[in-house]
């Protein structure tokens, strides 16, 4: 018995989006820093009571939402894309919020460079990395590295390059952005320390 036209079209169709449903891959996950927890009680005062920050510059791959890791045991100089994780912002704007709050948490009112008067301090943040590095299979940790360099006007007061590594949970996505994260507050924790320690008020 023939089937009705109409009724093959609608065989059709559903077969099509069964299909279409079948031939998507898995949803992505999405990653971030996580709330900031509040600052060690004996961390230092501020330095200065207005600092400028200027978002961080970086490699055009921290410019986008792909995760990236290293294999150090079988290619180190090769960086390799998560396939179904990603960020959910760009990591040189996580890492450039992540520094703003903890400066401010230190009692630095801290102002973007559109909002910045003249003669203001100003402090500029260059990234060099910011990767999951994997030692074995099992075995990775977050690695960010940077330089930080403290203008004012057009004289530069100091500049200091700063290296974290954190061991990761678990050898995934999730254990790599976890370990970033725990190692862009340490990275933070050092940078106030440095401030801390620069006669940034000296003309």
């Amino acid at each position: 018995m023939p089937i009705p036209l109409n009724l093959s079209a609608l065989i059709l169709a559903a077969a099509f989006l069964l299909g279409g449903c079948a031939s998507r891959g898995p949803v992505p996950t999405f990653y971030d820093f996580g709330p900031a927890a509040p600052l060690a009680a004996a961390t230092a005062a501020p330095a200065v009571p207005v600092l400028v920050i200027a978002d961080a510059n970086g490699p055009s791959w921290l410019d986008s939402q792909r995760m990236y890791y290293r294999l150090l045991y079988a290619d180190a100089q090769q960086s390799r894309p998560y396939a179904y994780n990603r960020w959910n912002t760009p990591p040189l704007q996580l890492l450039s919020q992540r520094l703003k709050t903890r400066v401010a948490q230190s009692g630095v009112k801290v102002l973007s460079t559109t909002d910045a008067a003249a003669g203001m301090p100003l402090l500029r943040i260059d990234v060099d990395d910011f990767s999951q590095n994997f030692d074995t299979q099992t075995q990775s940790s977050g690695h960010v590295s940077l330089r930080a360099s403290l203008f004012r006007g057009h004289r530069l007061i100091d500049q200091k390059t700063f290296s974290r590594s954190g061991p990761a949970g678990s050898a995934d996505a999730q254990g790599g952005a976890q370990a970033l994260a725990a190692a862009s507050d340490a990275i933070a924790a050092d940078l106030l320390t440095w401030l801390g320690t620069l006669n940034i008020t000296k003309e």
